[in-house]
């Protein structure tokens, strides 16, 4: 058995108008807890997968990420595992399609534990493969891609999920350009009651907007977090069509910056010490939905266990 927390991101700059984006980690977590189930498979590879969170959830990131990590350890002649099942479950404080980087912290989770599985049951340790935490990290991205649940592959989001903290990246090229720590202790999440996928979004809409959120993008190469986090956040509130009063509201009441996370439907608030954070509670708590109070992480994912 092995478990990997891997956390969850909030944008800075989307992505998706310009191919360049930026975000951070936050301590919320999906965590993948994989198993041997049995070796009585007719594939090669399979595995049964639940969400503890949502039995309804579809299986087909996961069973991708899986079948990924399996062919790339499947190359050295060394790996000879056959007609393995494994069994995964996921746990997750992430609301699906809240912008909150869901699906990149669970392809991070499942590719690393499951790596680390399939060597241990193979008999084989790190040093006998020559794959690094940046393969696995590209599997889950090129995962993402393959199922559709990413539109540039979300490379800032998925580098902050799996190395924490805050990253400015060029997702085409798959290069992060700055490498920062959040200078924040406390970070709000308002998560209305109701999700937005990316899959679904309107990208036209936010192409349109790429030479204004190439202004938020240079902030955030200036390391000014505050100034494109809530630049960013009304552009694409604008180009969404979804409420920006939240983060004005935020704003008034003493948040250092605030602005839509992803394509929503969940809003990122930091915060300082000098804030009166319950003053903030308090002007948000007239919006339908839930207020999360979390910190940033800089960690990125972890091995709980590996038994």
């Amino acid at each position: 058995m092995v478990i990997v927390r891997s956390p969850a991101s909030a944008t800075v700059v989307n992505a998706i108008s310009m191919g360049k984006g930026s975000a951070f980690g936050i301590k919320l977590y999906v965590t993948a807890d994989v198993t041997v189930l049995n070796y009585d498979s007719d594939k090669d590879i399979e595995c049964r997968f639940k969400s503890l969170d949502d039995p309804n959830m579809d299986s087909e990131l996961v069973e991708l990420c899986i079948r990924m990590v399996y062919d790339e350890l499947n190359k050295y002649d060394n790996f000879n595992l056959k007609n393995i099942c494994l069994k995964v479950e996921t746990k997750s404080d992430i609301p699906p399609g809240s912008g909150l980087s869901s699906s990149s912290a669970a392809s991070n989770s499942v590719v690393y534990a499951t790596f680390l599985l399939l060597l241990e049951e193979s008999g084989m340790t790190r040093e006998d493969v020559d794959i690094s935490e940046w393969d696995l990290l590209n599997i889950g991205i090129d995962a993402s891609l393959d199922v559709g649940v990413t539109k540039t592959g979300s490379f800032d989001d998925a580098t902050a999920s799996f190395y924490g903290g805050w990253k400015v990246t060029n997702n085409y090229n798959r290069e992060i350009l700055h490498d920062y720590l959040v200078d924040y202790s406390k970070v709000l999440i308002y998560i209305p009651n109701k999700s937005l996928y990316t899959a679904q979004s309107d990208v036209k809409a936010m192409q349109t907007l790429a030479p204004l959120v190439e202004i938020a993008f240079s902030y955030a190469m200036k390391k000014n977090i505050e100034k494109a986090l809530t630049l960013n956040g009304f552009l694409f509130c604008v180009a969404l069509n979804v409420d920006s009063q939240v983060s004005m509201d935020a704003l008034k009441a003493g948040a250092k910056a605030a602005g839509l996370s992803g394509t929503g439907s969940a809003y990122s608030i930091l915060v300082d010490d000098s804030t009166d954070i319950d003053e903030i509670k308090s002007a948000l708590s007239k919006y339908p939905g839930k207020l999360v109070e979390t910190e940033p992480d800089n960690v990125g994912s972890v091995v709980l266990d590996n038994l």
